[in-house]
């Protein structure tokens, strides 16, 4: 199932990511909007800089976004990690493109998201471990929202099927 995440949890504060360690996870790619950051919000919270900080000390961090390159690098400059703008999610450019930098295989990697379509899907077909989040806000990009549609469509299928379901949490 290209679109099931291999873990679900409420936010990205709510992984266990000595967990991640133990599985030999070295590299966590992080979606940027919705995922660590509001679609409208300039910059993280205080208590999402100080996680992914605290995750540098046991990890490659990057941010992987298919927004632009002015959008993402702010956020990455802020929080000295490397990023992927303009990723083309689900595509596996941006994937890509990390695992050649930093020559980890993609067993060592594992992405973070909130989107199905975008973040788990991409994620999937590359062979990466998956996280899906709940996305922060309401709010999306307007792209976003035939995204979201799908999204919809493929969670009441896996409801339906006692696969999964939105709000209850796995690892």
């Amino acid at each position: 199932m290209k679109c099931y995440p291999k873990m679900y949890q409420k936010d990205i504060q709510s992984i266990d990511y000595r967990k991640l360690k133990q599985l030999g996870i070295q590299c966590l790619i992080f979606d940027l909007d919705n995922t660590i950051a509001l679609i409208d919000q300039k910059m993280i919270t205080n208590e999402v800089r100080k996680l992914l900080i605290d995750l540098k000390k046991d990890f490659q961090i990057v941010i992987i976004s298919n927004n632009t390159k002015s959008r993402v690098q702010s956020y990455a400059n802020y929080l000295e990690c490397d990023f992927v703008a303009t990723a083309m999610k689900p595509l596996a450019k941006g994937f890509r493109k990390i695992q050649k930098k930093y020559h980890f295989q993609k067993k060592e990697m594992c992405m973070i998201g909130d989107q199905i379509v975008t973040d788990i899907y991409g994620g999937n077909r590359y062979g990466l471990f998956t996280i899906l989040v709940d996305p922060l806000g309401k709010k999306d990009l307007k792209i976003t929202s035939i995204n979201r549609f799908i999204e919809r469509k493929i969670l009441n299928n896996y409801q339906k099927k006692n696969i999964m379901k939105k709000g209850e949490y796995y690892e």
